[in-house]
């Protein structure tokens, strides 16, 4: 969070970073109560930070809130909130001071930003926590945590214990530098691991009274600053390598375009380095004299930062998908949000419970992530909405294997995905027959039973919107096909829970009175399965289609019946 100098100024700095969603439609309380939560939230985070070295919350999140509290404060016309490093200065003052760094939000950004800047060198943005050294006579005799820029803790009494600073420099000479104090990993890629909270790790243990050598020689130094050094970077980081501090060069590459910029980004957010990193600095060769420097983001650097790992996502709505075996799934809607190249406007929660726990409502900001890099993952709620909307969730055990066999209020979602699967493959293979047509015939009042659609003609199917007379005829050619499928199809399709392995084949009469016992004489079916054979077989509403099925003639429902392994 160290680099977060000045945010307040972020949006006339950089207005491409501004978050991206509409303005809320919310009363004059609302906007007073949730600007107020989240300006709350925000200055605990600092103060944990910064004073006690605690990380609460990942800093891209932490970012991402800070541009949501930026785009409130433009959509509503509201005063720029306190610095976020109001809690962070210190008793002593830098030699001098740290600037921030604007953030570049795209390539055309990157693409802005160099334009017309000669001699431009790109680094690795170490994720560790920025202190100026002082030497005396090529020892290291303080050191001073940034804290607002200008001044910052005396971190000295750790200096004993930090085995990579310890060393006295080849030269008795007098020396200022800045730098990042991180967290030593061993061949740490990026887009593989994260940030593995290195940041927040190392801050932790600077907070302390005391370390150990051990924890001391965790922490390494990567110099990124020689304020009164030579002027220009490629002598800097040559007599900076002289000195007994070679990744300053190691890691430093003169490009001159931005597709050079961008390998560079790609080749260290997927390369082996000995320190997290998130993002790449991006500096001018020649800057300032240091007498000009202030605490504020200068023209001469910049940082394009890697993609988020987890984006911050207003939550527009939850509903609950209600299965055929009737399985509730919340489904949380928010608001477009880009990982990987990806754009999510939908995650599941998996089950009813986890949302009961998490107690998602829409106006809240949630964090969300990919799972294996493709699937998009919930992780938690970052921000609840004050006001906390009313959902109208399905009752625990309103829904189960054989609720629902007909539309009816509070069945739709699940009669429909039964049609669903007695049209799909694992059922009867019906072509033109997916959810969005059911949900059609169902909504038009034409099929309320399982077996309704079998009798529907062209003159009643063309009167249903969307449905024209060629798809009429489409549909009522997938419906003639469905008379000549197998009992086995028929079968599974409308719910029977057997294995893929099994075939069945026979009449209905003599499997519905199968005892689980019975059933369990067939290999693959043990004690649980035999039992949900058995309630299947003997509930009403099954029964009771078995009959209709009967009475259409379907092939299957008047034979021998047998159960043959495949």
């Amino acid at each position: 969070m160290q680099y977060l100098l000045l945010f307040a100024l972020l949006f006339a700095l950089n207005g491409q970073l501004a978050w991206a969603a509409p303005c809320p439609n919310w009363t004059p309380q609302q906007i007073d109560a949730e600007v107020t939560q989240l300006l709350a939230t925000l200055a605990r985070w600092d103060d944990q930070y910064h004073r006690q070295g605690i990380t609460p919350v990942a800093d891209e999140l932490y970012d991402q809130s800070r541009q949501r509290l930026g785009h409130l404060q433009q959509c509503f016309g509201l005063t720029a909130s306190p610095s976020p490093l109001a809690s962070a200065g210190g008793p002593l003052s830098h030699p001098v001071p740290h600037t921030g760094v604007e953030k570049l939000a795209d390539r055309q950004a990157v693409q802005r930003w160099m334009t017309g800047k000669a001699e431009v060198w790109v680094q690795p943005k170490v994720d560790g926590v920025a202190v100026s050294l002082i030497y005396r006579k090529g020892h290291l005799v303080q050191l001073i945590s940034r804290g607002d820029g200008v001044q910052g803790h005396d971190w000295s009494r750790h200096i004993a214990q930090l085995g990579t600073l310890t060393r006295p420099l080849p030269q008795a000479i007098d020396l200022q530098l800045q730098g990042e104090l991180y967290l030593r990993l061993d061949q740490h890629v990026q887009a593989k691991a994260g940030s593995a909270n290195a940041r927040g790790t190392v801050a932790g243990l600077l907070a302390r009274k005391q370390l150990t050598p051990e924890q001391g020689n965790a922490i390494g130094l990567f110099v990124w600053g020689w304020p009164l050094g030579p002027n220009q970077q490629a002598e800097r980081l040559a007599q900076l390598a002289q000195l007994g501090f070679p990744d300053s060069q190691r890691y430093s590459i003169a490009i001159e375009t931005l597709e050079d910029a961008a390998h560079w980004r790609e080749h260290w957010y997927r390369s082996p380095l000995p320190f997290a990193s998130d993002g790449v600095i991006l500096r001018q060769g020649s800057r300032p004299p240091a007498q000009r420097w202030q605490a504020k983001a200068p023209y001469w650097i910049a940082a394009w930062k890697y993609p988020f790992v987890q984006a911050l996502a207003d939550v527009r709505d939850v509903r609950f998908r209600v299965g055929r075996t009737g399985r509730v799934t919340p489904i949380v809607h928010v608001q477009p949000v880009t990982l990987d190249d990806r754009r999510i406007t939908q995650v599941s929660l998996g089950s009813l419970a986890r949302w009961q726990v998490l107690d998602i409502r829409p106006g809240d900001q949630v964090a969300i992530s990919l799972a294996g890099l493709t699937i998009p993952r919930l992780d938690h709620v970052v921000h609840r909405a004050v006001e906390r909307q009313a959902l109208a969730a399905p009752a625990p055990g309103q829904h189960h294997a054989h609720s629902c066999w007909r539309a009816g209020e509070g069945c739709e979602e699940q009669f429909i995905a039964r049609l669903t699967w007695l049209g799909g493959k694992q059922g009867l293979a019906l072509p033109r027959t997916g959810p969005g047509t059911w949900r059609r015939l169902v909504e038009a009042g034409l099929v309320t039973s399982m077996t309704d659609w079998l009798h529907l003609d062209a003159e009643r199917l063309q009167q249903v919107p969307g449905i024209s007379s060629l798809t009429a005829a489409q549909l009522l050619g997938s419906f003639e096909q469905a008379r000549s499928r197998p009992f086995d199809q028929w079968l599974r399709g409308i719910g029977a829970p057997v294995s893929k392995h099994l075939q069945l084949t026979g009449d209905w009469p003599e499997l519905a009175s199968r005892s689980a016992g019975q059933w369990q004489t067939v290999p693959g079916i043990g004690v649980k399965r035999s039992r949900q054979l058995v309630d299947f077989f003997a509930a009403t509403e099954v029964q009771a289609i078995a009959v209709k099925l009967a009475e259409t003639g379907i092939e299957g429902f008047l034979a021998t019946p047998q159960l043959i392994e495949q």
